[in-house]
């Protein structure tokens, strides 16, 4: 406990000289502001959590700049792969940023248009070729080792139209396909290329528009109305633990999931969610998430193509920052489409319209913040409040603070305080919860003189009512017996 509450300490203190030392023109550079949304659904100022850090366009390296990439994976070892599409290849670059490798380009293995890639741990290659409708594995020296062509099966029947755009591979060797155009879920492939099923459909809301229509309409009308499908996924990333997360295109609520082995959401387990930006109305009422990535302690990065912003959330799905836009400046995108992480926390969003990766650092406040998630998710309740009370220093209109140590002292049965706390994140639910509990401790510390109390009452009744009724009784005989 003393080893963890020193490294709190120097966690803090860090943080704190950092935020000093950060030169006032590098603040006054960032071209948007930080903000968080309340839990009155209120847009409020906030520290930024991710600040520019530089660009890179492939013109220095002897491969040649990038065109229209599409997505990017960052392995274990940090090497970053870019999904070069518009040059029709894949570039492999180590952690500098230097050349290693470019490969795709030839052979068996030359692709047309490829959208998505992901690299196993032990270096091996697979791309979704999506214009050759195909998934094709190379080695961990670019060498082509084998292809998977477009599935067989009766559950896809003869129309189906495979366009593979992102996967990702399990340690089964199964590998687990966003197809564009596909609205069933996921595909499921294993490691001989057969087709094993469809994953994690979304689901189909219920609609009154749709149900009066089918009460009034005739049997001609209801077959020329078009048959409602799914939303279709558009990206999809997974943990150290193999839960699988994804987005989907067009939805309302619950575009991001996270999804079990059995293809169930346990992220909103049944709730409805909204992400992103919380406009009622107007062109960004819909978001089109089209990228995702998860750090190794569960944090989710989602990248929204309509408002060009990523937005950044907990294991348990609480906002924790927003950043980017739409704009020509460095930090602002004109079309993103891809994100990935490094291991120490650094963000790669590609701009497929300006042809380019570019880097994001964290700031000190988002390392407090990421540090205090990282103690609450793991039940150290009192080590995540102690930061929480410092990330509260450098932004007083953050929630999720308010929330977190309101939780932590709810933990600690300190019920009293966890209600002011809750009470200042504007937490309804949890300051009834907290105020229910504080009620039964009240009475069961004051049970003796609340007995006292409840016997003194009741006696006082019973000798105050018979009073009382003769008294009144007396009166209205005097009124019935005047003189």
């Amino acid at each position: 406990m003393r080893r963890v509450t020193l490294n709190i300490r120097k966690l803090v203190l860090t943080s704190v000289i950092l935020s000093l030392l950060v030169p006032m023109s590098v603040t006054a550079a960032v071209p948007y502001e930080g903000y968080v949304w309340n839990n009155l659904g209120q847009d409020v100022r906030s520290v930024n959590g991710y600040i520019y850090e530089d660009s890179i366009d492939g013109l220095d390296m002897s491969s040649g700049g990038f065109k229209n990439p599409e997505s990017i994976f960052i392995a274990a070892d940090d090497t970053v792969y870019l999904v070069d599409t518009g040059n029709n290849r894949i570039v492999h670059m180590d952690e500098h940023h230097q050349l290693i490798n470019v490969f795709g380009t030839e052979g068996t293995g030359k692709l047309s248009g490829p959208k998505g890639v992901y690299v196993k741990e032990d270096g091996t290659v697979y791309v979704a070729d999506t214009k050759n409708n195909r998934i094709v594995m190379f080695d961990s020296k670019g060498q082509f080792l084998q292809e998977f062509g477009t599935p067989t099966s009766a559950l896809l029947g003869k129309d189906f139209s495979y366009s593979p755009s992102k996967l990702i591979v399990d340690k089964r060797d199964y590998m687990f396909v966003v197809s564009d155009g596909n609205t069933k879920g996921l595909m499921q492939i294993d490691p001989n290329g057969q087709f094993k099923g469809f994953y994690g459909a979304n689901h189909i809301g219920f609609s009154w528009a749709r149900l009066f229509t089918k009460l009034i309409a005739s049997k001609e009308q209801k077959a020329q109305i078009s048959t409602v499908n799914p939303l279709e996924f558009s990206s999809v990333d997974q943990d150290e633990e193999g839960f699988i997360y994804s987005t989907t295109l067009g939805a309302e609520f619950n575009q991001i999931k996270k999804l079990s082995p059995v293809g169930v959401d346990t992220l909103n387990a049944g709730v409805e969610r909204k992400y992103g930006e919380r406009f009622a109305n107007g062109p960004f009422s819909v978001h089109s998430f089209v990228s995702i990535s998860v750090s190794d302690s569960g944090i989710i990065s989602a990248l929204d193509l309509q408002t060009s912003k990523v937005f950044q959330y907990d294991i348990l799905g609480n906002l924790l920052f927003i950043f980017g836009g739409v704009g020509e400046q460095n930090g602002l995108f004109v079309t993103p489409s891809g994100i990935a992480q490094t291991s120490d926390g650094m963000l790669y969003v590609v701009d497929k319209g300006r042809g380019r990766i570019d880097r994001f650092r964290t700031t000190p406040f988002a390392d407090l913040v990421h540090q205090a998630s990282n103690y609450y998710v793991d039940g150290q309740y009192e080590e995540s409040a102690i930061i929480w009370h410092e990330v509260l220093k450098f932004s007083a209109n953050y929630d999720l603070a308010y929330q977190a140590i309101g939780k932590s002292l709810y933990k600690e049965e300190r019920y009293g305080e966890a209600m002011e706390y809750f009470q200042l994140a504007r937490n309804k639910f949890d300051y009834s919860a907290s105020f229910r509990e504080y009620r039964k401790e009240y009475i069961r510390e004051h049970f003796t003189w609340i007995f006292r109390g409840l016997i003194l009452l009741v006696i006082l009744v019973r000798v105050s009512i018979p009073r009382i009724a003769r008294r009144i009784k007396g009166q209205i005989i005097e009124e019935g017996n005047p003189h």
